[in-house]
This record gives structure tokens, sequence and C-alpha cells, in this order.
């Protein structure tokens, strides 16, 4: 019975840590944005643009980001202990901050999820990785 209540508790973590690294390149769902999400210290991982296209980079400029290419758009990024990581996204089409929760499905897609005005309003985006 010990040996029973114990892989009950082992069990979710156990599936926390087998998740797949959110480590590598990362492509929007409008193909118009590759990410390269790292690790930037102190446990935390970033997400910064490696690549953008024209109608992309125009967007931010209109929104008031200067350079997309080299923005960070991931920010603080730490495990939560579940499987996924919290920390924050840049909008550059708004040029705003909001809260994220990261995780992966799978080795090859990352769900990008933003929520801004106190956790009401929220979007999230499926990124499929890019060998």
């Amino acid at each position: 019975m010990k040996r029973f209540l114990t892989c009950l508790v082992l069990l979710p973590l156990a599936s926390a840590a087998a998740a797949a690294p959110i480590e590598g390149r990362w492509m929007n769902p409008s193909e118009n944005v590759i990410v390269n999400v790292a690790p930037c210290g102190a446990g935390t991982y970033c997400g910064k643009v490696s690549w953008a296209s024209a109608k992309a980079k125009a967007g931010a400029r209109q929104g008031g980001t200067t350079s997309l290419v080299g923005a960070r758009l991931l920010t603080g990024l730490k495990p939560d202990g579940r499987g996924s990581y919290k920390g924050r996204v840049f909008l550059p089409k708004r040029n705003m901050h909001a809260g994220a929760t990261v995780s992966t499905t799978g080795s090859d897609v990352l769900l990008v999820k933003g929520c801004a005005v106190a956790g009401t309003l929220c979007k999230q985006q499926r990124w499929t990785r890019v060998y």
C-alpha cells in the first residue's frame, strides 16, 4: 500500500519532469516571426525574435516597436512546478507587456498564453518548433 501511495504522489512530478523542453526556435501561427527561447540567467528563460517578415516588422512599427528583430517577446519564464512556465510576454503591435504562461504539447508545439488587465483578457497561440 505504501508503494502504491508513493507512486501516486510521484506521478505528477514525473509527468512534469518529462515535459518537452521549451528551449529552441519557435515560429508563431502566422509564420511571420521566429523566436529563439534560451536560458537567460537565474533559472529563467527568455525568447528573443531572431527573424521576422516585412509585414510583421511593419505591424510592430505601427504599434511603436521600432526594431522587432532582437526584441525579447518572452522574459522571466520560470517553471511553475506543474509542467508550465510563468513570466511575461511583450506584444509588439500594442507595445505592452502582459503575464504569460508557456507550456509544451509534445516536442514540437509551444503553447504561449498572454493575459492582460488583471488576467481577464487572454489570448493563446500555438507555436511550432523550427529545426
